[in-house]
């Protein structure tokens, strides 16, 4: 069998979604071509130090990157080649580098959403309100959502964990309009034969009919089926998280934020207002899904460095005065007459 078929069997035994699956088979054939395509029986500790630093020094690429080839290194030795991971494996690492998350004001966020409607509007609404991953947002289901208890239940998160969170009273009136839009679809679906979705594990042969009822059904459905392509069956599946990410983009133009927001900063904007409403780190860690708290404690660093955490002295040390600037207006055609301009302090 070849070596990339044993790692899917092996990926699909362990339930590992097919993201990881294909992040993992990536690695493998590089770090194979890598070594000049050989019999991957005869790797070892120095194959995997040369790869590895090779992504480090000559590609340049991120911790998370290198992080997630050797992930895949040592899911290949472990569970495919059946031999033992190199223990004091030196390598060269990727550097890390501390970032601080892009963050919107609420002024941002309501000119943002402004520029969003319908579907769009909605899901962004679910990463902001309710501080969801772009892709529990997409995978969500009809089972997960109460809307009695104003609640919802995320399941097989990052880590494969569940958590409950808070789902904002004002999205109620549109998650009804929505899921009975989303309903019609499915009773469409069924009167043609059709209306199966993804179960996971082997919930599939454990409840033959449960692919087809409502409760199992996407939030968010994709507006045509498509094949699976572990099964080979055809079903409507929930739909590409890069259309949210295209129209988030556009809205973030259209609203002329000058910040690299996209999808991700919505659930950063979520922790940090709720820290600025004085909820507790606790309460947000566990809203957020974090298994650290040190993750969660990243968002007090931008409260901290805020324009309230520090008085700048300039104001009580330079005098205010006003400042002249000249506009050119022949080659960029401003409506504004050429000339000299003061700015009133």
């Amino acid at each position: 069998m070849r070596i990339l078929d044993q790692v899917r069997d092996a990926v699909r035994v362990r339930h590992y979604s097919i993201r990881t699956e294909d992040a993992y088979c990536y690695w493998v054939r590089r770090f194979i071509f890598f070594h000049g395509a050989r019999n991957p029986q005869q790797f070892n500790e120095s194959h995997v130090n040369a790869f590895l630093s090779h992504l480090a020094v000559s590609e340049q690429v991120s911790p998370s990157t290198q992080n997630q080839a050797l992930n895949a290194l040592l899911f290949l030795f472990k569970h495919v080649l059946n031999k033992p991971f190199p223990e004091h494996i030196e390598f060269t690492r990727a550097k890390q580098n501390r970032r601080l998350p892009v963050v919107l004001t609420q002024d941002e966020v309501q000119r943002l959403f402004s520029q969003l409607e319908g579907r769009d509007w909605l899901m962004a609404g679910l990463l902001y309100g309710s501080g969801l991953r772009l892709m529990e947002c997409v995978r969500l289901r009809v089972k997960d959502i109460d809307l009695t208890r104003c609640a919802i239940v995320v399941r097989d998160g990052k880590g494969a964990k569940d958590r409950v969170v808070t789902l904002d009273e004002q999205l109620l009136p549109h998650l009804r309009i929505h899921l009975a839009h989303v309903r019609n679809q499915h009773l469409r679906d069924l009167n043609r034969g059709a209306g199966q979705v993804y179960l996971p594990y082997a919930l599939a042969r454990k409840y033959p009919n449960a692919c087809r009822e409502w409760m199992w059904q996407y939030v968010f459905p994709a507006a045509a089926e498509s094949v699976d392509p572990r099964s080979g069956i055809k079903r409507r599946h929930h739909i590409s998280e890069q259309q949210l990410q295209r129209a988030v983009k556009q809205a973030v133009q259209a609203a002329d934020i000058q910040k690299p927001a996209t999808c991700h900063t919505l659930r950063h904007s979520f922790a940090t207002h709720l820290l600025e409403r004085g909820y507790d780190i606790r309460t947000v860690q566990e809203q957020l899904g974090h298994k650290d708290l040190k993750t969660t404690q990243i968002y007090t660093h931008i409260l901290e460095r805020g324009a309230n955490a520090v008085k700048s002295p300039f104001s009580s040390v330079v005098q205010p005065r006003a400042i002249a600037y000249r506009v050119e207006n022949n080659k960029d055609k401003i409506e504004e007459p050429a000339g000299l301009y003061l700015i009133a302090s």
